[in-house]
């Protein structure tokens, strides 16, 4: 696992990010209000709102003080598919986003302007899974890694891990390691020597290749339950993983996400 995401203080760090890293986490949904009380009742979370500069209602989710992920609302009339979204690290979007377009994937915003985030991009990869860049301020370990509510992980489930790995690798320059297990097709991302991400292979039957965030909680099958009680759902586990006790939920909009107590 490594130290990731938002801004620490409500945006005042500065500390760059090695390009490719999971930077921040952020999610669309129809009902803003519902959807803070839902991860306020699960995670504890707080909210502030940045100000000015977005074409929408939108939130930073805080743990003690520190940004750890964003909520924004949709417009009444637009329909999405609700899903976490992971921002990988740049230098330069607007570079970034020029070789995504010319390497087999799409870029369907930015990059823009969007506070003190400096420059965003959102995409979709070749094998259709969305994920953002993310230039520029506000990428900074919040000091909360490992604190329940914080996200902790990031893993792009696919159909074929080794067919999209090679875009990632070229974009990012990421070094490999496979799971080591036979018929494994899953793969941890590594930057300066430190793993960051993994790619998972789902096979063929997987209806929509997504980029899954983790979240840490003290406690899985709690936290699942709790889940229940909020008016999402359980949709896989809690089972034990490599990484420690986890359970893939769903928020009451149907974004999936998945709880983690690391293994120590």
């Amino acid at each position: 696992m490594t130290e990731v995401w938002g801004s620490s203080e409500h945006g005042e760090g500065t500390r760059r990010q090695t390009p490719g890293t999971p930077c921040w986490t952020s999610l669309l949904v129809q009902d803003l209000e519902a959807t803070k009380e839902f991860y306020s009742g699960l995670f504890g979370w707080s909210y502030y709102s940045p100000g000015p500069g977005r074409p929408g209602p939108y939130v930073r989710a805080t743990v003690d003080g520190h940004d750890v992920a964003g909520i924004g609302g949709l417009p009444p009339d637009r329909q999405l598919a609700n899903a976490w979204t992971t921002y990988l690290a740049s230098d330069d979007a607007d570079a970034s986003a020029e070789w995504i377009h010319c390497s087999g994937g799409t870029v369907g915003v930015g990059p823009l302007a969007a506070e003190d985030a400096g420059r965003v991009v959102l995409a979709t990869d070749p094998a259709g899974a969305p994920f953002g860049v993310r230039q520029g301020r506000g990428m900074v370990d919040p000091g909360t890694t490992g604190a329940p509510g914080t996200p902790v992980w990031h893993e792009l489930v696919t159909h074929d891990a080794a067919a999209v790995l090679k875009f990632y690798r070229a974009l990012f320059g990421y070094e490999t390691k496979s799971s080591g297990a036979v018929g494994a097709d899953t793969f941890t991302l590594h930057l300066d020597g430190r793993p960051v991400a993994a790619i998972r292979g789902a096979g063929p039957s997987l209806r929509h290749p997504h980029w899954m965030t983790y979240f840490e909680v003290a406690d899985v099958d709690t936290a699942a339950e709790r889940v229940v009680e909020l008016g999402g759902r359980v949709v896989e586990g809690p089972a034990e993983m490599a990484a420690g006790h986890a359970a893939t939920v769903e928020d009451p909009e149907g974004a999936v996400f998945t709880l983690l107590r690391t293994a120590r």
